[in-house]
């Protein structure tokens, strides 16, 4: 019995340190998984973030709110609607009086270039270098996100 005792602590200690892997303890680290999602922000023309903004993107089955910091995610070539019910549009570009929404990065650079359209209007068309678009009070619009 003391054999068969000596035999299983001696394969628990071999199982026990075959796990080390060699790194000299505490040096394990695993990549972070990058499955491309990609964040952008919704901040006014103050930085101050829009927040609790409905969107909903194609990869997703129910809709999602703007973050406190204005953060919204998406899949590279999505298409995502963006509820903007509540703000007043800048159709007249007067900073007094209008909403303007800018879509920038973490390092709050303008998102230039993205094709949009809107419930208000017919057509598409894109943001401005700075990231702010143009829509009406209450607009609904759907931003298609391109690689």
């Amino acid at each position: 019995m003391k054999k068969v005792m000596m035999f299983l602590a001696s394969v628990g200690v071999v199982l026990s340190l075959s796990g080390c892997g060699g790194g000299g303890g505490g040096d394990y680290y695993e990549e972070p998984i990058n499955d491309g999602l990609t964040t952008l922000f919704l901040i006014d023309q103050n930085s101050i973030p829009y927040v609790g903004v409905p969107y909903i993107c194609d990869s997703m089955s129910v809709w999602n709110y703007t973050t406190s910091e204005g953060e919204f995610s998406f899949y590279p070539g999505e298409s995502c609607d963006f509820d903007f019910d509540g703000l007043y549009g800048n159709y007249d570009d007067d900073p007094y009086v209008d909403d303007i929404v800018y879509i920038v990065d973490d390092l709050d650079y303008g998102k230039g270039g993205i094709p949009y359209e809107c419930d208000s209007f017919i057509g598409v068309n894109t943001t401005s270098n700075e990231g702010s678009f143009y829509y009406d009070e209450n607009d609904a619009c759907t931003f298609h996100l391109v690689p």
